[in-house]
């Protein structure tokens, strides 16, 4: 952007105002020095193709994401998550006795009526791959005393694994091709039952399963962003090396039933505890290698407890915490530190379908390339008259027209061929663009 404001003769003045009206002169409009004219210059190198992300849907499929998002939902006065057990007592439903989502959404069916519109609009601007955690168990459950174990294995690629049910697909780039990869992944994702042998089931092994799919994105890639988009709706656990058991002062007990973190001879005796410093460790060695991690909070257990300060140090690591400049930014009942500009909450939290959408939409918008078919130019930036502006492409004039472009209240956009141009633009193949305007003050 450059502006020049000196003086000028008013003869000067009078003809230039006289050429431009008469309309029988165009012009290029080199620097001038006038009283009452300033001139911009708004040059952008367009490489619309680089910013089109590679990411990783890490999803948890935990036992917990059958649980309904509103257990005390009612319907014509009758209570529709809760269910009548053998001994003649009501139980809310959730896991072995699952809900009926027609009547009761579970965190799950949630998820996936969120997850859809998500995908179909976003599926050809990103390149998306799909990993599910825990690892699900076998079709044949192994022997009893090894149960609990597997159903606390971290995300893998191990021989008959599950875990990348679509894996980012390095070799596709045109946007019909990522969409209809996109509706792969979207038919992945709901293709995993609210009840049933395939259901969500086990613990919620996040440490290691951000470590391994860091191995499934580029690291350190030059070209194109790597991101994890890790979505949870529990405080991670399962991690056989936590320094910490039951019996320490710092092992906060992840479980629903305490006495299996303490008791020394239970699977649960580590994998237990919250694994807060691995999780936040994993993200950290992420970044470091250039792969960034969105973190995004579903249900009950990531809203409170332990749950806001593990999921708060895990965004600000992963370099897309939510930010600001005022607390209006963070939206209602949250704030704004303006010392670190960081929201109260750095993380996305939801706790049904429609905050879910919200929260996948504001990070569309964020991981998503720019426009490259518009350039905004601010007000002081306009031109006085639309016959006192210039665009180059690649160097070369061009006219305003219905397949070139146009100027708009907020800056030059460009439509047909000329926007064609712009979208096809990549690293090795940028475009620049370069406005000129002149504004009468």
């Amino acid at each position: 952007m450059r502006a020049t404001l000196t003086p000028l003769s008013a003869l000067l003045a009078g003809t230039l105002g006289v050429a431009v009206m008469a309309g029988c002169q165009t012009y290029d409009f080199e620097p001038v020095d006038p009283l009452a004219i300033a001139q911009t210059t708004k040059e952008t190198v367009i490489t619309a193709r680089k910013s089109k992300p590679d990411v990783m849907l890490l999803v948890d499929i935990s036992a917990s994401m059958t649980k309904p998002v509103n257990a005390d939902l009612v319907v014509n006065g009758t209570r529709v998550c809760d269910f009548q057990g053998p001994d003649g007592k009501f139980y809310t439903c959730e896991d072995i006795n699952p809900c009926d989502t027609s009547k009761c959404p579970t965190r799950w069916s949630e998820l996936q009526g969120a997850m859809g519109p998500f995908l179909a609009e976003s599926g050809k601007l990103v390149r998306f791959g799909l990993t599910t955690y825990p690892e699900p168990p076998p079709i044949k459950p192994p022997p009893q005393n090894n149960t609990v174990p597997e159903l606390c294995a971290p995300a893998s690629a191990a021989p008959g694994s599950l875990s990348v049910r679509a894996a980012v697909p390095f070799d596709l780039d045109s946007d019909a091709e990522l969409q209809d990869y996109a509706s792969l992944v979207n038919d992945k994702l709901q293709g995993i039952p609210n009840a049933g042998a395939d259901r969500p089931r086990g613990g919620t092994p996040t440490s290691a399963s951000l470590e391994f799919v860091g191995t499934q994105l580029r690291a350190n890639s030059e070209d194109r962003d790597q991101i994890i988009i890790l979505l949870t709706d529990g405080l991670p656990n399962c991690n056989e090396g936590n320094p910490y058991d039951g019996t320490s002062a710092e092992c906060r007990c992840t479980l629903e039933t305490p006495s299996l973190c303490v008791n020394e001879f239970s699977p649960y005796f580590h994998r237990g505890c919250l694994d807060k410093n691995a999780s936040v460790t994993a993200v950290s060695t992420l970044k470091a290698n250039k792969i960034s991690t969105i973190v995004i909070g579903f249900g009950a257990e990531t809203s409170a407890g332990d749950g806001p300060s593990v999921l708060n140090e895990m965004a600000r690591a992963g370099g897309f915490a939510r930010t600001c400049k005022a607390s209006i930014d963070c939206g209602e009942g949250d704030t704004c530190d303006v010392s670190t500009g960081f929201c109260g909450r750095s993380f996305y939290q939801a706790g049904n379908r429609e905050e879910l959408a919200s929260a996948l939409k504001s990070i569309s918008e964020a991981i998503q390339p720019g426009e490259p078919c518009f350039t905004p130019l601010e007000q002081s930036q306009l031109p006085s008259d639309e016959k006192l502006i210039v665009v180059y492409i690649d160097g070369e004039r061009t006219l305003a027209g219905p397949d070139t472009w146009s100027l708009e209240s907020g800056g030059v956009r460009f439509t047909g061929s000329a926007c064609t141009k712009l979208e096809a633009s990549r690293p090795e193949d940028p475009v620049s663009v370069e406005v000129r305007a002149i504004r009468q003050l």
